[in-house]
């Protein structure tokens, strides 16, 4: 019965953490900036702050908001519009090979905090909460295994994407492949951004 209940929200947190979005362009923007090694900081705080609001959906807060379908719209509306202004932010975006000297990946309390900003991750956190808590009691059991798994899950699919742009870095520098690598992040930022709505 556990397992049964484990199995779905294991695939959903696959899913929706290795697909596009707003964390994940910007590991990889910070993967081909800074490299791997320095983008764990950023890494860690998108598993740590999405876990408070895994957790945070869980006890109500998720449940409220889908009661009120006009602050699901507007959400939606917020995370669409956000999505297709990064799109518009990243197709001219280019990669210098000397980073400047003061530039910073973002840090572990930023990125946590991001995440509350974040609409991919409410939606994610509200459609967990709702569909794939797991059925055990105590309840706070029920709590430990769903932000546990979840975590468990996300941060590896994040990290996917920061590795995916410390191998582009070396190629980023010649104008060419510069051009078809805004390309595809456009294409898949605005495929995020229609998601939302599917």
């Amino acid at each position: 019965m556990i397992m049964e209940s484990l199995l779905p929200l294991a695939v959903f947190a696959f899913v929706s953490s290795i697909t596009p979005g707003p964390n994940n362009i910007m590991l990889t923007s910070s993967g081909i900036m800074f490299g791997f090694t320095r983008s764990i900081p950023h890494m860690l705080g998108i598993t740590a702050g999405f876990c408070v609001l895994l957790l945070i959906c869980a006890l109500g807060i998720g449940s409220l908001l889908i009661a009120l379908p006009s602050i699901q719209v507007i959400l939606k509306t917020l995370g669409s519009g956000y999505l297709l202004y990064l799109a518009w932010k990243l197709r001219n975006m280019s990669f210098q090979a000397d980073v400047d000297r003061n530039a910073k990946p973002m840090s572990f309390y930023s990125a946590a905090l991001f995440q509350f900003a974040n609409p991919k991750a409410w939606i994610m956190a509200i459609t967990s909460a709702s569909a794939f808590l797991p059925l055990v009691e105590p309840f706070w059991l029920a709590l430990t295994l769903y932000c546990a798994i979840f975590s468990a899950i996300n941060l590896p699919c994040v990290s996917v994407w920061a590795g995916a742009g410390s191998v582009l870095r070396r190629y980023l520098a010649q104008t060419v492949w510069q051009r078809v690598f805004c390309t595809v992040m456009v294409l898949l930022t605005i495929y995020s951004a229609i998601s939302i709505w599917l």
